[in-house]
């Protein structure tokens, strides 16, 4: 695969926790970064029924518009006892009649469809952040890297850091939460050290294995 070291690289997100999360990521290699912001390019409609099918759409349509080679995420979290859900709508749980978005409120739903279910137990509430990215570049086929971090999700929300659900997640080995975490805890990746602690570090350490190589 074509190394993009040297290279300009979209980040099609609007989403500005993703995209803080990936500058870090990708600070270390040659590579300048744009996000859709840059292009003032719209929101596309994320219309898949999987991780996979939506960050196919950011991905193409920031390929499409800007000509460059553009990396897009899509990721949630999947609660065992809720069947998966909210999955791909885990942001959409978020959302209010004003059109913003509160995570606080979102937190708060799981929590209560855990309670109706019984689901007070650590063992019963088992739950995975599930990141896939996907690279969309020239003509070439996409490309998908998933990453998955499982872990227990606690109640009250810990901790500041992070964004989205981070506060109510203790992933597996540790006990602080996402949310307790500083960023380079919780990416927890170098390159050439393993593939990390977070959902999108596991899948990022993926994708710079492939694509930030020195060609």
């Amino acid at each position: 695969m074509t190394s993009l070291i040297g290279k300009t690289l979209l980040i099609a997100t609007h989403n500005e926790g993703k995209r803080a999360e990936f500058a870090e990521l990708i600070a270390p290699f040659g590579v300048t970064v744009k996000s859709m912001a840059d292009f003032d390019l719209p929101v596309p409609e994320e219309t898949g029924t999987t991780f996979e099918q939506n960050a196919l759409i950011k991905a193409k349509a920031g390929a499409d518009a800007t000509g460059l080679p553009s990396l897009a995420d899509d990721s949630g979290l999947c609660v065992d006892a809720l069947g998966g859900e909210p999955g791909i709508y885990t942001a959409d749980w978020a959302e209010k009649e004003d059109g913003g978005r509160d995570f606080g409120l979102a937190m708060q739903k799981v929590e209560h469809l855990l309670i109706e279910k019984g689901a007070t137990d650590p063992k019963n509430r088992k739950a995975q952040f599930v990141a896939t990215l996907c690279l969309c570049n020239g003509d070439s086929d996409p490309v998908y890297f998933r990453g998955e971090a499982p872990g227990t999700l606690v109640w009250p929300p810990r901790g500041e850091q992070g964004f989205g659900y981070d506060p109510v997640f203790l992933p597996d080995g540790h006990d602080i939460t996402f949310g307790e975490m500083p960023a380079s805890t919780k990416h927890g990746w170098k390159q050439g050290e393993g593939d990390g602690l977070s959902h999108r570090a596991r899948a990022f350490a993926m994708f710079a294995r492939a694509c930030l190589a020195a060609a």
